[in-house]
Formats: structure tokens, sequence, C-alpha cells
């Protein structure tokens, strides 16, 4: 937020204010409008892209926002921002060729999809901000690639665990402590959750019964955790992480030994751990005085000592990773280079020849993080690709599918920038 919010100020004076475009009015994309029109100094939403234009119109609406024009093609959306209009369309291709506009938010969920934006909006010179863990897991290092030949940013948010995770990183380094230890804080998993399970919380609250799956069943997680692995280089010490139950995050490192620790970084998380929501990172130093200080304090004793952000707030926060992406070429969270975990599909029941996996937050199968070498050498099936897959072969409930397990559709864009990310980062 330190020098973001005076650059806004001052592009907010100067008139010339960040022109962002939005693709998905979701729960969470109706929350993205609200804060940058009525929260963000220094930074417009000049355009909303939905499949159900009449969505994009409400997220305008409930952020008091009544007058806006349907944009059906570029040059229509293209006058409109120049105007000083908001626009609406259900052409999210028009927000990413339109010139006029700084930076593409991304917040549908959907791999396809998504990839298409992304490509589209690096293709036409705009930085991309991805609210879209899903594909940042399953094909952001070869995005990443793409962005960086364009010679903009691609990013996951601020906001998300991964993104508040990678602050805290950035920032324990920059004090001189060495990171050892990253992730989340989790309340529960159960891998077995279905959308029938979660139907009475997700009506609740409002939201979608495969969303709220998927993060009851663990998929979320491990889409979160690789793309904070990464972005940092780390790795898991076992396949789906060793999760260990604590009382307060601050207690975790003594639930690690100290060669685990000291290993070269591990991606993990704490279960039913104080302060419940948010992410931490734990930063190693043996300095004996520096100790004395620590303690002081209330840091603990060391020589690990855990910083951890006791929240995490999407809607509100991913103005500050678009600022950070078109003001100083700054991405919150993205991968540093060759995947270091990925996202596998686990079979959630036994299945059987001829049934189609049904994806993230289904019936079928979960995700579970493992590290990116394992995943090549026995072939096995990124859960972001899994939607519509038909089995070739009978699966037991917990195994792990790979692809000859598998029959992939036919056509989809995800699959093949998933073919060239293992072959640019793997095969040799």
């Amino acid at each position: 937020m330190i020098i973001v919010d005076k650059e806004l100020e001052k592009r907010h004076r100067d008139g010339n204010p960040i022109r962002v475009a939005l693709v998905g009015a979701g729960y969470m994309g109706r929350g993205i409008a609200i804060e940058i029109i009525n929260a963000i100094v220094g930074m417009r939403l000049v355009a909303i892209a939905n499949r159900t234009i009449e969505e994009a119109g409400r997220a305008y609406q409930e952020a008091g926002v009544n007058s806006y024009v349907i944009a059906d093609t570029v040059a229509g959306l293209e006058d409109a921002v120049a105007k000083g209009q908001f626009s609406i369309t259900d052409d999210p291709m028009l927000l990413c060729q339109a010139k006029g506009i700084d930076a593409v938010i991304e917040a549908t969920g959907e791999i396809d999809f998504g990839a298409k934006v992304a490509l589209e909006s690096i293709e036409n010179g705009k930085h991309v901000i991805l609210m879209n863990a899903e594909l940042d897991a399953t094909i952001g290092p070869i995005l990443k690639v793409y962005a960086d030949r364009a010679g903009v940013v691609i990013t996951n948010t601020d906001g998300d665990e991964p993104g508040v995770a990678m602050n805290l990183y950035r920032f324990v380094k920059t004090i001189g402590y060495h990171p050892v230890l990253a992730g989340n804080m989790k309340g529960f998993i159960d891998p077995y959750r279905t959308p029938k399970t979660q139907q009475e919380f997700a009506t609740k609250h409002n939201q979608k019964p495969r969303m709220i799956t998927s993060f009851a069943d663990g998929t979320k997680l491990s889409m979160e955790t690789t793309i904070l692995a990464n972005a940092t280089g780390f790795k898991v010490g076992k396949r789906g992480m060793y999760g260990h139950r604590c009382s307060h995050v601050k207690d975790l490192p003594a639930m690690f030994s100290f060669d685990q620790l000291m290993g070269g970084g591990l991606i993990d998380y704490a279960l039913d751990a104080e302060p419940g929501t948010g992410a931490f990172v734990v930063g190693y130093n043996e300095h004996p005085i520096l100790k004395q200080y620590m303690s002081y304090f209330k840091m603990g004793d060391g020589p690990f000592y855990v910083f951890y952000t006791p929240y995490h707030l999407p809607h509100l926060q991913i103005p500050l990773t678009v600022a950070r992406a078109v003001l100083f070429h700054d991405a919150t969270v993205a991968p540093l280079g060759a995947p270091m975990c990925d996202v596998i599909a686990i079979a959630k029941r036994d299945l059987k020849v001829g049934e189609i996996l049904d994806g993230i937050g289904g019936y079928t199968c979960y995700g579970m993080i493992d590290n990116a070498e394992v995943c090549q050498t026995e072939n096995l099936l990124p859960m972001g690709l899994s939607k519509d897959c038909r089995i070739i072969r009978d699966i037991k409930r917990d195994q792990a599918i790979s692809y000859m397990d598998i029959q992939l559709p036919e056509g989809r864009i995800s699959d093949r920038l998933r073919a060239e990310q293992d072959a640019f980062f793997f095969k040799t």
C-alpha cells in the first residue's frame, strides 16, 4: 500500500486513472466492482464482461453506477472509454482487444475460458490479473512466458492467500530473515465432500455449491499452495502436504524437524490453527543478539519465527495488485520459471470405464498438491484439466488419475498450453 496509494492519488490529480476491465461478474466480481468504484482513487473500472450481460449490469448497479452502455464492437468500447462512459458486454474479447484499457482482471474461475482471456489480453499488451487460482495453478508458468515475451505483467492477486503469503515472503527476506516455510491456515478438509453435502452451506452464504465443495475437499487449498510454490521455488514435503494441526499458527515450526525446515523451502498449511484465516511465512535467523530483540518483541525464542497475516480480503485488495502491475511492473505473485508443484486429480470414489469426470468441486475427483517432477514422472492428470475427461480404465477411490486412464476432450486451448508448458520446462 505504501507508495502505491501516493501514485494512485497522483493519477487521480492528473486526471489519468488506471483503466481496468473486469471479466466475470459473479459473487467476487461484484465485490471487486464495488471496491474499485467506491473506494479506489486513480483507478476506473471502465468495462465489465459477463456471459449473462444482465449480471454485468448488476455489478455496476450494486456499485452505484446506473448509467452504462452496451458494447458489441471493439470500436464501440473504445469510443465509450474515450468518452468516460462505463460499458458492459457479453463478449470478453472486446475488453482484451480494445485500446484505452491498461489491465484485465480475470475473475471467472474457468480454466479454458480464462486461458483465452489471458492470451488475448497479453497479445494486446494488457496486464493480466488472475483471480483464477485454477488457471494459474494449471498453466500459470507458460502464461508467464507469454507475458514476459510481450512485456506485460501476469499475476495472481493480493488478498487471496498466495498473494498475502508472497507479500510476507518478500518482507521477511527484506528484513534479513530466511524464509523456510510458507502457506495457508485451513480450518477443515474432507476430500469426499460433494455439492450435495455443501448445498446448505452454499445457500446460506449465497455461493455456488461446487465452489464451496472445492474449498471443503482441499482442491482450492492445493491450487493456492501450488501458486505459492511456483512463485517461491518451494516444494512440498509429501503429496498433499503435512497439514499439521496446532492451536495457533505460531506453534507450527515445532511440528517440523530442523532438517525439514532447512531443506530448501517448504509449502504447507496449518490445520485448525488460530487465527483461523490468512497466510504465514516462517523465517530463520540465528543471530544471537537479534534473538534477544525478537524475544523482547514477543516473536518467540527462535531461530524460526512466524510472520502471519490474520485475514485475506480478495475483493478489497485486488486493486493494489492492479496498481502494482500497471504503475511499477511488479507482480504480486507469479511463477519464477518451471513449475515446482502441481495439482493432480484423485478419484473421489471408485470410477468405472465410460464415466465422465466432472472437474473441480464435483462428485468424481478432488485435487491434491504434489511436486512437479513426481507429476511428470508418473504422467499424472492435472486437476485443472480433469473436467469432461472420459475414464478408459477403472480407477479405485483415492487413486491418482494418470493420462493413461483418461481420454481428453477435443479442442481445448488449456490442453494445448499444458502440453506446451510441459515441453518448455521438462522435455529435453
